[in-house]
């Protein structure tokens, strides 16, 4: 990719700003020194677009960019489920989950288990947090960043996972979330006008320089990659080692609306650390459930940045008329076209101006994702870990330099194990997989928590020592089974097994740490309702359409 002066101007014109903005904002009063509090939870200070544009930093990164485009370029428009499912399930976790959350008073998903549960149960899901954000998260959005900084700019892998660790680490470990939440508005802002820019670029393409012409030629040339709902044997697609597999197994057919995706939406929105955070961190329950809808309404536009451009790499390869395109989506190694080189070739064919811009908004879902999943690792280690098991009376100031020393550590890891990433095909299902191992368990033992106050602390702790050896076995002893399908039935199977150890335990009665639910609870702003409706009604039109 060359770079011109101004492509230089306005990239550096965006790290410059996003540098100094985290700087600015890191700043405290005089007299007043950071504590946890500030460092963690932003001061529980934030505006409802600041929630709302953080969550979606937050989320969209590599995986999304590179990752999800990839997946697009494979499997079509029928990735984009996990977009427009999330926008419904953003509603859910608004109107049910966060009064409870802002009722308990909690800072950590951990802390919730504790109070609910026992500690037991709050340790060895913290554990797991941590290693499932360390070794899946943030090493898949270093590898994947890299990945697009060696096919654009040539720059070698550990190079790229070294230089945005640094970046990511710059800004973000010194403010902490406030420094992570701010910058996020900026991030949000080069993000999708970049991410339309490069979608623009692709559809002028295919269409010779009228964008409706190819979305239409989209259309017509690769009308498999328009349907939501893939079944068996229906459509085929790269393993990444030059053979080919079924779809289905990525996206099960009707399972992505009724099975297993809700395990992982509502397990990723509603109980995953570095996304709740920020609505921990709002205001108020009001501001968070308007930053939530927000959040919603971004989430409907995403497959248009990241989806049709994988779509659009899809019609030029096998058109098969421009050689340099099909070239930089071949792997030099093994000689195989890699989907998720999809969105990186598109970026080297921006014009001067728009290059820069496009490669901002793809350093700042990268960076923006990378210091969020980084701080909440800090949050979960400090609060959860060290104060709970190495320094009950840490002072404020001790948790906050212990914070920004976990999160270095963490990046340290990361980029030592990023590397091996590089054997995939399709990232982004390798996440969705991974992070699998452990979803149906977390979300079993949260959702009974919320609203069954019979479960009792032994049976969570069964759940979360079984989600992963009950994942392992069927991932390896029914290899036939779709992932999100198997999510569904370990899921299944541990409910089954909550509800039993609960009832002979308690012997019917309610745990005495069960939570009172009650109606009052759950009431919202009509502003609230009237951006849910909308929401839902936007996805129901989708579904209808490409079904």
């Amino acid at each position: 990719m060359n770079f011109t002066a101004l492509d230089l101007f306005i990239f550096s014109g965006y790290c410059l700003l996003i540098l100094s903005m985290g700087y600015l904002v890191s700043r405290e009063k005089k007299g007043h020194i950071k504590n946890s509090n500030d460092y963690f939870l932003a001061s529980k200070a934030l505006p409802w677009w600041a929630v709302g544009a953080s969550l979606i930093a937050s989320n969209i990164s590599a995986e999304q960019f590179i990752g999800m485009s990839g997946s697009g370029f494979a499997l079509g428009l029928a990735i984009s489920t996990y977009e427009w499912m999330a926008a419904a399930t953003l509603i859910i976790v608004a109107i049910f989950f966060l009064p409870v959350y802002l009722k308990e008073g909690i800072s950590t998903m951990p802390q919730f288990l504790l109070r609910r549960y026992d500690s037991r149960v709050r340790t060895v899901m913290a554990v797991f947090w941590l290693l499932v954000y360390v070794f899946v998260n943030l090493t898949s959005v270093l590898y994947l960043g890299a990945l697009s900084l060696e096919t654009i700019l040539g720059v070698p892998l550990v190079y790229g996972i070294a230089g945005l660790a640094v970046f990511a680490m710059l800004y973000s470990i010194y403010g902490g979330l406030k420094a992570v939440a701010w910058t996020d508005v900026v991030q949000v802002f080069f993000l999708v006008l970049g991410g339309l820019a490069t979608t623009y670029l692709a559809l002028s393409i295919v269409g010779s320089g009228d964008v409706f012409a190819g979305f239409a030629s989209l259309l017509r040339e690769a009308p498999s990659h328009f349907q939501m709902i893939i079944q068996e044997g229906e459509m085929m697609i790269p393993d990444g080692a030059g053979g080919q597999r079924d779809a289905y197994l990525d996206l099960p057919g009707i399972s992505v609306l009724i099975g297993g995706m809700w395990v992982i939406n509502l397990n990723y929105w509603g109980f995953n650390q570095y996304i709740t955070q920020r609505a921990l961190a709002a205001k108020s329950l009001n501001e968070a459930q308007k930053g939530m809808v927000f959040a919603g309404f971004l989430k409907l536009l995403m497959p248009l940045i990241v989806v049709i451009p994988g779509i659009a790499a899809f019609v030029i390869v096998n058109q098969g008329l421009d050689t340099s395109f099909i070239a930089s989506m071949t792997d030099p190694e093994s000689g195989i076209i890699k989907s998720d080189r999809a969105y990186p070739t598109l970026l080297q064919l921006l014009p001067s101006g728009l290059k820069g811009l496009a490669f901002a908004a793809l350093t700042a879902a990268i960076v923006s994702s990378l210091a969020s999943m980084a701080n909440s690792t800090s949050t979960i280690f400090t609060l959860d870990i060290y104060k709970s098991f190495i320094d009950e009376k840490a002072s404020e100031n001790k948790q906050v330099r212990v914070g920004r020393i976990t999160a270095i550590v963490a990046f340290f890891i990361a980029a030592i194990v990023a590397p091996a990433l590089s054997e995939l095909d399709q990232a982004f299902q390798y996440i969705q997989e991974y992070t699998g191992f452990v979803s149906p368990g977390v979300f079993a033992i949260f959702i009974f928590g919320f609203f069954w106050k019979k479960a009792t602390s032994n049976a969570a702790l069964t759940a979360a020592a079984l989600t992963i050896p009950l994942s392992t076995a069927f991932k390896f002893l029914t290899p036939g089974i779709p992932f999100i399908d198997r999510m569904g039935l370990v899921f299944l199977i541990i409910s089954v097994l909550i509800i039993g150890i609960s009832l002979y335990e308690g012997k019917g009665k309610d745990h005495p740490k069960g939570i009172e639910i009650t109606r009052d609870l759950f009431v919202t702003s009509t502003k609230f309702k009237i951006g849910a409706i909308l929401i839902s009604g936007i996805i129901a039109a989708l579904y209808i359409v490409f079904w």
